[in-house]
């Protein structure tokens, strides 16, 4: 796999490379810049996280959000 870009809700939000068989997450967008350098099994995986800490980021505030 090369990098990847990744979309979530219609819109860029970072990119993936492979880094030692799995994938590295690099966030390019506020909202998901808790998850800046977080590896990942698969894209499933990560498109799981991104889901669940954007709902947080504007459930709890981006405070909470960006602390992981």
């Amino acid at each position: 796999m090369k990098k990847q870009m990744v979309e979530f809700a219609g819109q860029s939000v970072g990119i993936v490379v492979p880094e030692n068989g799995r994938l590295k997450f690099v966030a390019v967008k506020f909202h998901v810049h808790g998850l800046d350098g977080g590896l990942y099994e698969t894209m499933d995986e990560l498109r799981r996280a991104i889901r669940a800490h954007v709902e947080d980021f504007y459930r709890n505030g981006s405070k909470q959000a960006l602390a992981g």
